[in-house]
């Protein structure tokens, strides 16, 4: 007795559709080799380690333009306050030194006394009372010198002014100012009000009047 062959059902059929479908599709994964770097995990395949980091600093932009919060890189911030306080640092200096020759005086105002002082010989060489050779021979010199000094007072005061004020302008800093930046730019503020100060009684012969002719 001849059996005839047996039909598959459809659960069978079903299965190997399965199976060819399976074999048929390529593995489009991109397994990390020797030298890639790992994916992580719940990226989607064929997704690389790359793409992974463009993807977060896109991210990261968006975030900049969407307004939100970013947090700054706290060395950028550390460079530029040390940046600021060598600037605010040597200007203290400067208004110091400013102020010390404004004080002691400086060889500028010397030379311009002796110009003014042989201008003078020259201008009485041919004769003149004994007024007119004392203020043309001493007293343009000893004005002149006041005057230099006071030129040098006047910028210690400014350069000092300007260092102590400088935090209130501009961007804040987390760092405060260095305490001895503070102490030079208010020795260079005081000497440099006190220069000027001598400077305006010579100049307006407050404390050493000029010899009298009479007296001579």
């Amino acid at each position: 007795m001849n059996t005839s062959p047996s039909t598959p059902t459809t659960d069978d059929t079903e299965e190997r559709k399965a199976a060819d479908t399976t074999a048929a599709t390529p593995d489009v994964t991109k397994k990390a080799g020797p030298g890639d770097d790992a994916v992580p995990d719940g990226v989607a395949p064929g997704v690389t380690a790359s793409d992974v980091t463009a993807m977060d600093v896109a991210a990261t932009d968006a975030a900049a333009e969407d307004g939100l919060e970013v947090e700054p890189d706290p060395y950028a911030e550390a460079d530029a306050t040390a940046a600021a306080g060598v600037g605010t640092g040597a200007a203290a200096v400067v208004a110091a030194g400013l102020g010390i020759v404004s004080l002691s005086g400086a060889w500028t105002g010397r030379v311009a006394a002796e110009r003014e002082t042989l201008m003078g010989q020259i201008k009485t060489s041919g004769g003149g009372s004994a007024a007119q050779q004392i203020s043309e021979i001493y007293g343009d010199a000893w004005h002149t010198t006041a005057l230099v000094n006071g030129l040098f007072a006047l910028l210690a005061l400014i350069v000092g002014v300007f260092v102590l004020v400088r935090p209130a302008f501009g961007a804040p800093s987390v760092l405060p100012q260095a305490g001895w930046v503070r102490s030079v730019a208010v020795a260079g503020t005081a000497l440099g009000v006190l220069g000027l100060l001598i400077s305006v009684g010579m100049y307006l012969d407050l404390f050493v009047a000029l010899p009298s002719a009479a007296g001579g």
